[in-house]
């Protein structure tokens, strides 16, 4: 699943030439096989190898740092997000899974959307607010089932290559490695703290027989980085106190505090990984492809997903 030579850059899009703005459009499997040879399809695809590959051999930065204008404007709205779950505290409630109060936070950031990707985008792209803004609010959750999973993940995502294929982030290595590294890892611990605050379920849960109960890119961008190195191998995994400037490791840390028990009974995936597989160059070509056929090509976990406008339907 790795390129064998460069990848090409994402196309640009004008948003004057979009005719439809997003929304959810699978209904169906063979809808679902229709959207994989769309245009706005192999764009994402392409988005995504180009970030895996930015991140090989690139480690998580220790400190905050200094980073791009356009990355700063994006991860100051995630911090904005993440205090609103101070200001939105649980209720106090019997329920095992879905804290209502996860519904108050929904809603506020439904209504608030508007002005705080008009505060990221600027007056030069405030066009492009009405294409990306269903895609950007389905990335927290569901605010109706109270739950998150590797669909919303990918909205979020969509929503970084959507905001790439209007130049908001610049297609080139550098911008794409900090996409990753900087905001996505940003939005990984606000959906953390959603999801213990407000005890969120995981959406479309395999159990023990799923890779992670509620995240699938964190381990693919994990592995890229360190596909080119030999220091730290893939059995490495299994030992505590992991490193954490590895979204792989980062991930396997968080389940350790949210699990509890044998490793290789609650995740039996990670596991067979850590034992069966030789190198992470084929754990990451291994993922890319799992994450093709178990996030991507699945029905229930893409049916939400809102497509069309800079996502376009328009076949390949």
């Amino acid at each position: 699943m790795q390129p064998q030579g460069p990848l090409p850059r994402l196309r640009k899009i004008r948003v004057a030439e979009l005719a439809e703005l997003p929304q959810p459009n699978i209904r169906t499997d063979d809808d679902v096989a229709a959207w994989h040879k769309t245009r706005g399809y192999r764009d994402y695809w392409l988005f995504l190898l180009r970030l895996n590959e930015a991140v090989a051999n690139h480690e998580v930065p220790e400190t905050d740092g200094s980073c791009s204008p356009t990355a700063a404007a994006l991860i100051s709205i995630l911090n904005e997000l993440d205090s609103w779950i101070d200001d939105i505290p649980p209720l106090q409630s019997p329920q095992r899974f879905g804290n209502l109060a996860f519904r108050t936070w929904g809603d506020r950031l439904t209504q608030r959307s508007d002005k705080l990707l008009g505060r990221l985008l600027g007056q030069e792209l405030r066009s492009v607010i009405p294409y990306v803004k269903p895609i950007f609010v389905t990335s927290f959750g569901s605010f109706l089932r109270m739950d998150y999973g590797t669909g919303h993940e990918t909205s979020f995502a969509m929503f970084l290559c959507c905001l790439t294929l209007v130049r908001f982030f610049e297609p080139s290595p550098d911008h794409e490695r900090e996409l990753v590294l900087r905001v996505f890892v940003r939005y990984m611990r606000v959906c953390w703290r959603l999801q213990d605050v407000y005890k969120l379920e995981p959406a479309g849960s395999h159990g023990v027989w799923g890779l992670d109960d509620y995240c699938f890119l964190g381990y693919v961008f994990g592995s890229a980085q360190l596909r080119e190195q030999t220091v730290f191998p893939v059995s490495a995994i299994l030992r505590p106190s992991l490193p954490q400037n590895n979204l792989y490791c980062m991930c396997i840390t968080r389940i350790h505090q949210v699990k509890h028990g044998p490793f290789h009974e609650h995740s039996s995936q990670l596991y067979a990984i850590a034992t069966g597989v030789p190198n992470w160059s084929k754990v990451n070509s291994g993922l890319l492809k799992m994450y093709e056929g178990e996030v991507l090509s699945k029905r229930v976990v893409v049916q939400h997903l809102p497509l069309g406008g800079l996502l376009s339907l328009d076949e390949d």
